[in-house]
């Protein structure tokens, strides 16, 4: 119960990584703000799923694309659990195709959701945690592509190696407060986003090929990382990516 006493906001939480952050972090003795696009039956289960761990758990539907609705959702989250102590900036979106035929409006929703959400998420926490008086994390959900290039994705790519310096920058900066911030970057993990490759054979062997751990990941790889990094056994680490991809990352190559 190494969180005992905090509460945490995991945005992107109705299901897949994020779903498995807020029921780790809801085991570890954390209070949780749940977090999605829509308030739908994945929502809904997801809340029901941390409430059976005797915390206090609440949904707060967002639209992050819209920065307005990011400071709305810290404020109205501070309003139903009393504090934030913890924010896990998991919501991301991607978009497929090629550089060349990138459509404007596709980029914008990538780069938004996934860069300029946290940036102002971890503007109005912090903002808060100072006028508390009191230290915090922030922890990124962020890729193996904040580093690897990933072609046909190039917004996704972007989006992750922005929010890499966007990481080392508020570490830098929110130190003196108490407050670290790090990222946690999973390689290929098993979540509905992944559906489709499940269902491609010869593609997911060659995937194999790059893992040395020999298997995909599955949520609760990711969320054991992020519990690690909002506890106190982290008090001293700020700045940093914590690679959650069975070897991947160093042995990957395309084929």
């Amino acid at each position: 119960m190494r969180l005992k006493g905090k509460v945490a906001l995991v945005t992107g939480s109705s299901q897949g990584i994020g779903r498995g952050i807020a029921r780790r972090l809801a085991e570890e003795g954390a209070d949780v703000l749940l977090t999605a696009r829509e308030h739908d039956a994945g929502a809904e289960a997801a809340l029901a799923e941390v409430r059976t761990q005797g915390v206090r758990a609440e949904f707060i539907a967002a639209d992050l694309a819209e920065t307005g609705q990011c400071r709305e959702l810290v404020e109205r989250g501070i309003a139903a659990l009393g504090a934030l102590d913890i924010l896990v900036n998991n919501a991301g979106v991607q978009s497929h195709a090629a550089f060349l035929d990138a459509a404007e409006e596709d980029y914008a929703l990538v780069l938004n959701v996934n860069l300029r959400a946290p940036f102002f998420l971890a503007q109005a926490f912090a903002r808060h945690l100072l006028e508390r008086g009191s230290p915090g994390r922030i922890i990124n959900n962020s890729s193996v592509h904040e580093e690897l290039p990933f072609p046909n994705f190039t917004s996704y790519c972007v989006s992750k190696g922005g929010l890499k310096m966007l990481m080392r920058n508020l570490a830098i900066e929110l130190a003196p407060y108490g407050i670290t911030v790090n990222n946690v970057a999973p390689g290929a993990i098993e979540t509905p986003i992944n559906s489709a490759l499940m269902n491609q054979p010869d593609k997911l062997q060659r995937l194999m090929q790059n893992i040395p751990r020999g298997r995909l990941g599955q949520p609760s790889d990711v969320a054991g990382a992020v519990a690690f990094l909002a506890s106190a056994d982290a008090d001293y680490i700020t700045g940093t990516t914590l690679y959650v991809d069975g070897g991947l990352l160093w042995n990957y190559s395309e084929q």
